[in-house]
């Protein structure tokens, strides 16, 4: 399957992608964050476990999930949807 352009969305599918972006990055930042907490009290408490590199290995999914989230709105206000 072929990766379209966004500008080659239709209004339709630029807003429930956006919406799906959204929800899934807000997600991914409160697993992360949970996990991180978690991971870092266990850390705390036990001492060094391998899997605190876990969420730091998934943070650039969440750097690149918030870039096209922001692409996402421009093209958004660009065609002047709400």
């Amino acid at each position: 399957m072929k990766n379209k352009l966004i500008t080659d969305y239709t209004d339709e599918e630029l807003i429930k992608n956006e919406k799906t972006l959204k929800v899934m990055t807000i997600m991914l930042m409160c697993t992360l964050v949970l996990l991180f907490c978690a991971l870092l009290f266990l850390t705390i408490e036990k001492g060094f476990s391998p899997l605190l590199i876990v969420p730091v290995c998934l943070f650039p999914l969440l750097l690149i999930n918030f870039i096209n989230w922001n692409n996402l709105k421009k093209e958004k206000t660009r065609r002047n949807l709400k």
